[in-house]
This record gives structure tokens, sequence and C-alpha cells, in this order.
């Protein structure tokens, strides 16, 4: 089953740490987010393969964007 991991604040995408085809665990952070110069880290909710990752360096994202699939 996949995982859809979304964004649960408007941030900006500081760094992206995995990208697409990385496997990843439990508690992986993904990418760091920054909202009102503070990092928020997104981490993987389960082990995985990331199939998708929608974000990139830079990007702005809304509440309830997706970030990343995780299968």
């Amino acid at each position: 089953m996949a995982d859809e991991i979304r964004a649960e604040m408007v941030a900006n995408v500081w760094k992206v740490v995995k990208a697409a085809g990385d496997e990843v665990a439990e508690g992986d952070t993904l990418v760091i987010l920054e909202s009102m110069k503070m990092e928020i880290p997104v981490v993987a909710e389960s082990d995985g393969t990331i199939t998708e990752l929608a974000v990139a360096e830079g990007d702005v994202v809304q509440e309830g964007d997706l970030i990343a699939i995780v299968e």
C-alpha cells in the first residue's frame, strides 16, 4: 500500500534529502521545509521506496500538497 505524504502547512521546500527510487525507513527525513525561519523535517511514515517525489528545492507548498509517495 502506498503512503501519500502531504504538506501540513504552507512552507518553502528548503532542502530535498531523498530522491525518487531511494529506499527509506520509517522516520527517515525526505525533505526539509522552511516556514517563518523554522526548519520542519518531513519524514517517511513507513518503510519502502519513494516512487514519486513531487517537490524540488525552492518550491512553495500549500497545506495538503503532495510531497512524496512511498510504497
